[in-house]
């Protein structure tokens, strides 16, 4: 199984990352991308993917929530590590993404317009970089919709990532797949209460990464325990019974669709 989102630079990892490594490989983690969220990030994430490189894959950006009146200092210094991160993290392996990038207005609209601005510029760096996206989008339907669309035209279809932790309807589902980006598929498949089961059976399988975004969003039967990238496996077993289809098949494909989008070796 290859965890297209963890953050397992997170604090709560460091004291026994190790152990932990060693968890997800003996789980049948094949593989992790650790996505950035704000300048700190640029040190953190590659700290963690130089001890493991090969096995733990960079990205970097600035997460919308990350996004205050500071903004265009920080995203320079982001910038600044992004373009020249092989030069800076030679015992790293290469950035995979640009992300974790997007819009989010649950909680503020303050700097809703920096936010888009922000996003657009990283989406640059995407296409200026060849690399595709992770992208956050909470409660931002619209607006993270009418931006990939002028982007879809912008680069020709060039453009492309993956919808990090979706959970929305079947309609916008299938307007993101038509812009041909991927689903990421994590716990929230396994929530007593989600409706992202009945969604998916109007979406193909080959569409879709797992994920954990992990500490985050663990899935039954651990909720709100702290995540780890080998309880993918209870995302694989939901995602059987949605497609009546062997989990290795699952794994075949997610791991297949994941290695093309992010030109994994």
């Amino acid at each position: 199984m290859i965890d297209t989102h963890c953050h397992i630079d997170d604090p709560c990892f460091a004291e026994n990352l190790e152990s932990v490594i060693q968890r997800q490989k003996d789980g049948g983690v094949e593989m992790i991308l650790v996505p950035g969220v704000n300048l700190e990030s640029c040190t953190t994430v590659p700290g963690v993917c130089c001890r493991y490189p090969g096995f733990l894959r960079p990205a970097l950006g600035l997460h919308p929530e990350d996004v205050t009146a500071n903004w265009k200092e920080v995203l320079g210094k982001i910038r600044e590590t992004v373009y020249r991160y092989s030069e800076l993290f030679p015992g790293s392996s290469p950035l995979v993404a640009i992300g974790e990038v997007g819009l989010d207005y649950h909680f503020s609209t303050e700097f809703k317009q920096e936010q888009q601005l922000v996003f657009r510029e990283q989406l640059d760096w995407a296409l200026e970089l060849d690399l595709p996206v992770m992208i956050h989008s909470r409660d931002a339907t619209d607006d993270m919709l009418r931006i990939l669309r002028e982007y879809h035209r912008k680069s020709d279809g060039r453009l492309t990532g993956v919808m990090h932790c979706f959970s929305g309807s079947k309609e916008t589902a299938l307007e993101y797949i038509k812009m041909r980006w991927k689903l990421g598929i994590g716990g929230v498949l396994t929530f007593k209460n989600s409706k992202l089961a009945e969604t998916l059976k109007s979406v193909p399988l080959e569409s879709l990464v797992l994920e954990t975004d992990a500490p985050y969003m663990a899935p039954v039967p651990h909720r709100g325990e702290v995540n780890e990238s080998r309880w993918m496996t209870y995302v694989v077993e939901k995602l059987s019974e949605v497609y009546e289809s062997p989990k290795n098949d699952i794994i075949e494909s997610t791991n297949r669709t994941s290695k093309s989008l992010f030109c994994l070796k």
